[in-house]
């Protein structure tokens, strides 16, 4: 049976980084345990090529952040969701965890903001498109704040379904672009049914062969997008989305870090979750 994939780099663990400091610091040490099971493999992140890299992001955009002291990891961070994806698509993997500084969903083809400078999914997307692997993707977002970045990539593409958990309710004409409300104090339970009925209920009609989930922490009680959520929440939903992948999507699931910045839920709940995914 394929096994999951940890991608990380010893540098995520250095660095105090844009927006979420150094929640690593103490990665992948803190994970040795589950490490060391014969269901989970750890793999190195490499950087992403820079011409696939270019097919998402502007040339004047990718020059100005190869001078920021923070495009190592950023760089690294795509690559290890290209690399994480094209294998679960090949059955290399059965799912994968994607540790990610610097890159993630408010970078767009030319700018970036909120600690996430470099796309993650567009250029995967791209990668196993252009290789005839996977076409239809289903993107959960459950960080605190918008998507901004990853919905500009996927804007006017029908075989991209896109649910954000973030401020507001809307919904695109097609249903396939979709805003979820989330208040504070919703709650642990009040939250994983909004993921059953505006995530699952959509994806089952929608089909995709494979599931990326921006998975942030930052909706934690006492972070940074503050929702009054409890550390239990997060393996939870790992758990929950990880068994309707299996349902809709062979299985299909990559889990890439997001934001928080609380580096007792981060050491906390990522163990947790490799474990989920490779139970």
């Amino acid at each position: 049976m394929a096994r999951t994939g940890v991608f990380f780099h010893p540098l995520m663990a250095q660095g105090v980084w844009p927006i979420i400091g150094n929640k690593f610091e103490r990665f992948p040490e803190v994970m040795k345990e589950v490490l060391k099971t014969e269901e989970v493999e750890l793999h190195e992140a490499e950087p992403a090529p820079e011409e696939l890299l270019l097919r998402c992001h502007t040339p004047d955009y990718l020059q100005q952040l190869k001078g920021t002291w923070y495009w190592q990891g950023a760089v690294r961070a795509v690559g290890g969701c290209v690399r994480a994806s094209e294998m679960v698509s090949k059955g290399e993997l059965r799912n994968a965890l994607v540790f990610s500084v610097a890159a993630g969903h408010h970078a767009s083809a030319s700018s970036g903001w909120g600690g996430t400078y470099l796309a993650c999914i567009a250029p995967s997307v791209v990668n196993l498109r252009d290789k005839g692997l996977i076409r239809r993707v289903a993107i959960i977002d459950t960080d605190c704040h918008h998507g901004d970045g990853t919905r500009s990539f996927f804007a006017s593409d029908p075989e991209a379904l896109h649910v954000c958990f973030c401020h507001t309710d809307w919904v695109s004409s097609d249903g396939t672009k979709v805003d979820v409300a989330i208040p504070f104090g919703i709650g642990d339970d009040g939250y994983l049914k909004k993921v059953e009925e505006e995530f699952f209920e959509r994806a089952r009609s929608f089909k995709p062969e494979m599931i990326f989930h921006n998975f942030g922490h930052d909706t934690c009680d006492g972070d940074y997008g503050d929702r009054g959520l409890t550390p239990d929440f997060f393996p939870r939903l790992a758990m929950l989305v990880k068994e309707f992948s299996e349902e809709v999507a062979e299985g299909r699931y990559v889990i890439i870090t997001h934001g928080g910045a609380r580096k007792d839920v981060a050491e906390r709940i990522f163990p947790e979750i490799v474990r989920i995914l490779a139970s």
